[in-house]
């Protein structure tokens, strides 16, 4: 089997294109998940402290 330019190039551009929707996939149940929601959220609340939430005087 001959390896010219244009089939290298078609092989790896269907192969990006699963690769990049099943790394998507991945990411997006990963976020989603229920055990990690404990997680996210104290992440997001802890970027700012209660004391911290009001304007500078």
């Amino acid at each position: 089997m001959s390896f010219d330019h244009d089939t290298v190039t078609a092989f790896a551009k269907s192969f990006g294109l699963f690769y990049l929707i099943a790394m998507s996939i991945g990411v997006v149940i990963y976020a989603y998940w229920p055990k990690n929601r404990k997680r996210f959220d104290h992440a997001a609340n802890s970027i700012i402290s209660d004391d911290e939430d009001r304007p500078c005087q």
